[in-house]
């Protein structure tokens, strides 16, 4: 569908970032839309009001009918499982529905000269391989933004100055596309996730799959080398394939030094950090910026010898008495915390949060490595469980209690992570509340015991 704005009324489901940035760039665009949220709030109603715009709060499935009706097309927000009615009354009523970056994608592509775009998907490493990806063209002195599922949606990010863009693609944002497609985009793993959000892992893995669903033969697909199920779906989009890996594929470590098929780009040791999954990251990142033409392999290692991650993950808190404290509390799947507790040798683990329906037995695949483990959240029990014959296991009810509980554990050389596992709507409005309160909770117990020395 187009964008005559004369003719286009919009259904925007959801009001949190991604959907107030689709309005506002839907309105300014002279556009008409219809506003709807399953919470009712004063700011919200004060959102519609600025807009000028209808709103409805909570409807039932014969409003959203009605609403339809009135709509031309439909852009939920990111976070609306599939199960949602809307998307049923939107099928039964034939109505084209489209993810935020979609609509971006396509307004981008109907101006004179559409920037180019690279893409990164996965189930766990994204923003951090998007953010080095940005960093990177940056370098190569082009204007570049990480975008998508990201502080900044794609949509917002159209009226910059930008000249590129790395676009972060959620799955939930990539199962509503039908053309979004970049020069160069990377799948980095997959593993079971967002099962309460999507209705199956295969529609899981369906929505990954998207990221090539519309590449033409001038594009690349970057593949993780160890992950043929990926290369397979890659094999298939039509695309040139370029692989990635710790020790082998096309971007590779040689001997400590990252190289790419026209040469050495940087030793590992220059990175400002060099966990194995910083490592591999960065050689995705280096694979899409370098394949896409947007960066060479100096400009990537300029911008890999200042990178400094996001908040959040497996993010360096302090040192005290010989134990350091890290946050990793973006890890909210078994299959993050398994990344993180890779990273280290001696760990008393903080886990445990609300469960998305995941598997939590993958987190003791590596309990060698794990003294002890502090159980928080609704998920607690379960956290318990499975650790209970293979280490000490202590549950505790708030976030204090766990770091005290975790400084008992610890000794001279150990490691306290929190790396939860699970997501953090049960104590927390999200992630990053969630390791901004471990952080200053360990900060207050150094602080404490510095007191009292």
């Amino acid at each position: 569908m187009g964008f005559d704005a004369e003719m286009t009324t919009t259904l925007v489901y959801g009001l949190a970032v991604a959907g107030r940035a689709v309005a506002s760039e839907l309105v300014s665009r002279g556009e008409s839309v219809i506003l709807v949220d399953d919470l009712e709030s004063e700011s919200n109603a004060e959102f519609a009001r600025q807009l000028k715009s209808e709103i409805q709060f909570r409807p039932t499935a014969a409003e959203i009918a009605a609403l339809l009706h009135k709509s031309d097309r439909v852009v939920p927000a990111p976070g609306l499982p599939e199960t949602h009615q809307l998307f049923d009354e939107s099928r039964r009523l034939q109505k084209p529905v489209m993810s935020e970056i979609e609509l971006a994608y396509q307004i981008e592509q109907q101006s004179s000269a559409p920037r180019p775009m690279v893409a990164v998907t996965g189930t766990d490493g994204k923003t951090t391989t998007t953010l080095m990806a940005a960093a990177i063209i940056n370098s190569a002195g082009k204007k570049s933004l990480a975008v998508g599922n990201t502080d900044l949606p794609l949509i917002a990010a159209l009226r910059t100055d930008a000249q590129a863009f790395a676009v972060e693609c959620s799955s939930f944002r990539l199962a509503l596309t039908q053309s979004f497609r970049a020069k160069a985009s990377v799948w980095l793993n997959f593993a079971p996730d967002h099962l309460d959000w999507h209705t199956s892992l295969g529609s899981y893995h369906e929505a990954k799959a998207k990221i090539w669903a519309h590449l033409q033969p001038t594009d690349v697909a970057v593949v993780p080398v160890a992950d043929q199920s990926i290369t397979k779906v890659a094999k298939l989009c039509g695309a040139r394939v370029v692989s990635f890996g710790a020790d082998t594929g096309d971007y590779r470590v040689s001997n400590g030094v990252l190289t790419c098929p026209s040469g050495e780009i940087l030793h590992r040791n220059e990175m400002a950090r060099s966990l194995p999954h910083d490592v591999t990251n960065a050689l995705a990142a280096a694979a899409i910026t370098i394949e896409a033409g947007l960066a060479n392999r100096n400009q990537v290692a300029q911008a890999l010898r200042s990178f400094v991650n996001a908040p959040h993950r497996i993010e360096f808190v302090a040192e005290s008495e010989g134990v350091r404290w890290f946050n990793d509390s973006k890890a909210t799947s078994p299959h993050a915390s398994g990344v993180a507790l890779n990273s280290f040798e001696s760990i008393v683990l903080i886990a445990g949060g609300k469960n998305k329906g995941l598997d939590l037995t993958e987190m003791a695949k590596n309990a060698d490595k794990v003294k002890a483990v502090v159980a928080i959240g609704t998920a607690a029990k379960d956290i318990a469980t499975v650790f209970s014959k293979v280490c000490e296991v202590k549950i505790c009810s708030s976030m204090r209690d766990a770091v005290s509980c975790a400084s008992k554990f610890a000794a001279s050389g150990d490691v306290v992570l929190l790396s939860p596992g699970c997501a953090s709507y049960d104590w927390y409005k999200n992630y990053g509340e969630r390791g901004t309160d471990f952080k200053n909770e360990v900060m207050t117990l150094i602080n404490s015991k510095q007191v009292k020395n």
